[in-house]
């Protein structure tokens, strides 16, 4: 069994298996425990701040739970090979990252092998924002992928840079103010680092000062952390909910004591409790388990590096360092530098230029495993 994350998701996870009877668990996490973690990881202690929650996390639950042996790693999911995930019959996630997500849902898809069942590695994954919470059964090549629902992920909150900059209205405004414009101001080139306490305080301070200026309310370290950090709020009732939902289909899958999930449970805490579950459907233009390019309406008038800057929001692809190629010519690559600086003349052409009508464009992202393929249509 291999979980990947110990925060607020994996300490419930590493605890419920555990009590169910898995003793042979390995977990993954790349951060540290910070003060703020202690409301609801409860594997730790104000004495582990600072240290890998990975560790902490299976040091705490081999002491209560006898019998138990669980292999921790502190660093990156990425870190490790399709070998390291081979060893292993499922695989529950309790990340926080899309990116991770995608990450290892795309490798164990490709891991699959149709000559070994063995190869077929479960994923089960979880996930929490608030009182709001899903779990899900992915079998690689067989049922619906994570990229498949990748639409269904809400976009990132933005503000106006214009009502930062003149008009602030709320408290987030005047935080977004002060690591936006006032810290470049003030700094110069040295760079904001959101986990760093000194400057937190700074960006606090100075937005609060902001706040008064124009008389709003609200601003407090907590929501300076928050926004700065995009944090998504975190309630550990919800937290056990899910892992415990996590933790019954894995149970379900080890054992065959009862069917598992078809295939995605959605929860919300927010009026009374409410739960449903339905079958999300395979894609056949999904970039990691389908075969199909996906349509994309796109302007002809647009540069390339116009077209760029749509794919980070696109529900359809969500890459931040995309490299572009059609099936004749390369189009933008990120890397090497020479292909980088020999490609950069076509980021200020027009895409009617270098794409035909309904040509397809394949686009990769160094931390993605995959590509994407997108079918232009104007």
């Amino acid at each position: 069994m291999n979980i990947l994350g110990a925060g607020g998701l994996g300490c419930e996870i590493l605890k419920n298996l555990a009590l169910s009877g898995f003793t042979d668990i390995h977990v993954i996490d790349m951060d540290t425990i910070d003060i703020s973690n202690l409301n609801r990881q409860f594997l730790f202690r104000q004495s582990d701040v600072g240290k890998s929650k990975a560790i902490v996390a299976a040091e705490f639950i081999m002491k209560r739970v006898k019998g138990v042996t669980i292999t921790p790693y502190f660093g990156k999911i990425q870190d490790k090979d399709e070998d390291y995930y081979s060893q292993f019959g499922i695989v529950i996630c309790g990340l926080d990252s899309v990116e991770a997500r995608r990450w290892i849902n795309a490798t164990l898809v490709n891991m699959v092998d149709v000559n070994n069942p063995e190869s077929l590695k479960p994923l089960i994954d979880g996930g929490t924002e608030g009182f709001k919470g899903q779990s899900r059964v992915i079998l690689p090549t067989i049922t619906s992928c994570y990229e498949c629902s990748l639409e269904m992920l809400g976009k990132q909150q933005t503000f106006p840079m214009c009502t930062i900059a003149n008009t602030p209205r709320l408290p987030e405004h005047c935080v977004e103010w002060a690591s936006v414009l006032e810290w470049p101001r003030v700094f110069k080139d040295k760079k904001l680092d959101n986990d760093n306490p000194e400057h937190v305080q700074w960006l606090y301070e100075t937005a609060l000062r902001r706040a008064r200026e124009f008389k709003i309310g609200g601003v407090t370290y907590s929501l300076t952390q928050g926004v700065a950090k995009n944090i998504i709020p975190a309630i550990a009732s919800t937290n056990a909910i899910i892992a415990a939902s996590c933790c019954n289909e894995a149970l379900k899958i080890a054992t065959t004591c009862s069917p598992y999930m078809n295939n995605y449970m959605m929860y919300s805490g927010n009026d009374s409790i409410y739960t449903y579950t339905f079958e999300y459907e395979k894609k056949d233009d999904c970039p990691v388990c389908g075969n199909l390019a996906s349509d994309f309406d796109a302007n002809p008038e647009w540069t390339l590096e116009e077209f760029m800057q749509q794919l980070p929001d696109s529900q359809q692809v969500r890459i931040k360092n995309p490299s572009l190629r059609t099936a004749e010519r390369n189009l933008y690559l990120q890397s090497p530098p020479q292909l980088e600086e020999a490609t950069r003349p076509n980021l200020f052409k027009k895409l009617k230029e270098l794409v035909s009508n309904g040509q397809e464009v394949s686009i990769t992202d160094p931390g993605l495993p995959f590509s994407v393929k997108l079918r232009l249509l104007y």
